[in-house]
């Protein structure tokens, strides 16, 4: 009789087929083999993907098909379909370090309270580095998400809470799920080693928000957690005047740079104007020197020493 596994790893999927092996590969490599992946086709209707999906076939892996809904309702209909007390999300085309399961799954299994693990990232892709996201901190992530969506869970929390809310249309339903499982009381951890990799792509979401979007996705927040946002409301209105203070300290440095930058340019253009003074200068001085007897006689000079075989070139133009 084969146990159900400790760990089930979720990947939606919408036409990021080309990506999906690397994901897969960076899942199958762990150092903790007991679990499953669940990919969630979430209506691919690109035709690479739907080609590479038809008989896609890699170990303890499974493929889930359904009408395109969006990342929130794919994520929950894989962890629906789940085996695993423990869940980690995964983006088709992110990857993880072969140790974070390990790591995560030993954390969750030593402390009942801890409700999320993550770790620190770095970016591939079109743009390279360390993901400098601040450590989690409570409330700012109220404010702002520092924990990004390949975190581990309980299933069991996913259960308590009813998933990932789907009114999160532009994005941010990660940071919406955390401060669901933050209400019930959960610890956060983040392993302070890089163990997660987050593809950079021209086309990201994040990328593509409008001021709208980011106004509709905070207002939402709060709809989502009105008695969190409003016991800490203090400490979000601080932020924004930390924001506000920040913004326009910024402002009055880069109007003294610009300040700066415009006497030294009047600068240059003095110094330009002094040097083409001196070069018209000179240039009058040398042409009154070769129309004088003295320069007539030198070149005279010279003519006959070169035709001597006495001198090869000029002494003062060689």
């Amino acid at each position: 009789m084969s146990h159900a596994p400790q760990v089930s790893v979720i990947i939606p999927c919408y036409n990021q087929g080309r990506y999906l092996d690397d994901a897969i590969a960076s899942v199958l490599a762990q150092t903790y083999q007991n679990f499953e992946i669940l990919v969630i086709d979430d209506g691919s209707t690109e035709p690479e993907t739907i080609e590479i999906l038809q008989n896609y076939q890699q170990p303890k892996t499974r493929i889930i098909r359904t009408e395109n809904q969006g990342v929130a309702t794919a994520r929950n209909l894989g962890i629906a379909q789940a085996q695993g007390s423990y869940i980690l999300p995964l983006d088709a085309d992110d990857k993880i370090a072969d140790s974070y399961l390990e790591k995560a799954v030993t954390l969750l299994e030593s402390n009942e309270q801890l409700g999320i693990v993550y770790c620190e990232a770095e970016y591939f892709g079109d743009r390279e580095g360390i993901w400098p996201l601040p450590e989690y901190k409570f409330p700012d992530i109220l404010v702002d998400n520092m924990i990004f969506c390949s975190g581990l869970f309980r299933k069991s929390d996913w259960e308590t809470v009813g998933g990932y809310n789907t009114n999160l249309i532009y994005g941010w339903e990660d940071q919406d799920f955390w401060l669901s499982l933050i209400e019930l009381g959960r610890e956060v951890y983040r392993i302070p080693e890089v163990l997660f990799f987050y593809r950079q792509k021209a086309d990201s979401m994040s990328r593509s928000m409008t001021a709208e979007h980011y106004i509709y996705s905070y207002t939402q927040l709060f709809y989502n957690h009105p008695q969190l946002y409003s016991q800490n409301i203090q400490a979000i209105f601080a932020a924004l005047v930390t924001l506000r203070v920040d913004i326009f300290a910024q402002l009055e440095r880069a109007r003294e740079r610009i300040k700066q930058l415009e006497i030294h340019e009047q600068e240059l253009q003095q110094d330009l104007q002094k040097t083409q003074l001196d070069y018209r200068e000179a240039d009058s001085k040398i042409a009154a020197m070769e129309k004088s007897k003295f320069w007539q006689m030198r070149r005279a000079w010279i003519k006959m020493q070169k035709l001597l075989g006495l001198l090869e070139k000029d002494p003062i133009y060689s």
